[in-house]
């Protein structure tokens, strides 16, 4: 393998950062990308075009059009007095629809939460991986008012959406920006989502869902998978996630329960680590 050049791995990322469409991305994201394509002995032309194909494979192709944070926040204030008033959740589906993760789960979303969280003892912390926008879903988690609420993501611009968002839906958040490849988040809380990322991921490195799972310390992890392309097409896709979630979860100590909806499959499982305060 050959070694990894510097200044062509440094170029890729001032190039791919120079680029409106990946400019608040994490820069050691970009990094670990470039390097491993000038590893597989590319030139930098080609490996600046791997990069950006994985970085939208794997995130960009997710956000629809301009992500008007600021013109967001402006909205949520003026409507916060009443954070799970119906005009503040129409609001935040509005936004939610901007990101096509978050955008897919609005048909469900009276009943995803509500469904899949509804046998479990109140939740008291709850991490997001790979986060996107859905913490925009907190007015309809059920959340007990003393609960904190931890999310990640690649995107910038995205995180400081976040946390100024979480006082105005009043919760005890905290997003930061992470690579999840590199550095998977390890505090113990009472509940993961894992919402549609493993695939995300995995378009960068194959074993990274595995070692996230790994990674993760949480009494319950609810795991989902998307059941039809961007595009709309099913093509299998249910069944070939759900054997590929079986082989994720083969050899690990939990119960899993599995749940259906109409655009997305979801694991809940109990992994027997961690704890939850029962009362």
């Amino acid at each position: 393998m050959p070694i990894p050049d510097d200044d062509a791995i440094r170029e890729i990322v001032e190039s791919v950062l120079a680029s409106r469409k990946y400019q608040t991305i994490a820069p050691d994201l970009i990094r670990a990308i470039a390097a491993a394509e000038i590893s597989k002995g590319r030139s930098r032309k080609d490996a600046l075009k791997a990069t950006k194909n994985q970085l939208h494979q794997s995130a960009a192709a997710y956000q629809t059009g301009r992500m008007a944070y600021d013109v967001w926040l402006l909205d949520l204030h003026q409507s916060h007095k009443a954070p799970y008033a119906q005009e503040f959740r129409a609001r935040l589906r509005a936004i939610m629809a901007h990101h096509a993760s978050t955008a897919e789960r609005l048909p469900i979303l009276d009943d995803f939460y509500s469904t899949v969280l509804a046998d479990l003892p109140p939740l008291r912390s709850v991490l997001d991986v790979a986060c996107g926008l859905n913490p925009l879903t907190l007015p309809w988690m059920g959340l007990p008012a003393d609960a904190v609420y931890y999310a990640c993501d690649i995107y910038t611009d995205q995180i400081r959406f976040l946390n100024e968002f979480f006082p105005l839906a009043g919760i005890r958040g905290v997003a930061e920006v992470r690579n999840v490849l590199a550095h998977p988040p390890t505090q113990r809380v009472d509940l993961a989502l894992v919402l549609k990322t493993i695939p995300c991921l995995e378009q960068v490195d194959r074993s990274a869902g595995a070692r996230l799972l790994d990674a993760l310390n949480a009494r319950y992890l609810l795991v989902s998978f998307p059941v039809r392309s961007l595009g709309g097409r099913a093509k299998g896709m249910a069944a070939n996630y759900e054997a590929h979630f079986a082989r994720l979860s083969a050899g690990r100590d939990w119960s899993i329960k599995r749940f259906e909806f109409d655009g997305e499959l979801a694991f809940l499982a109990t992994t027997r680590s961690g704890t939850v305060d029962e009362g």
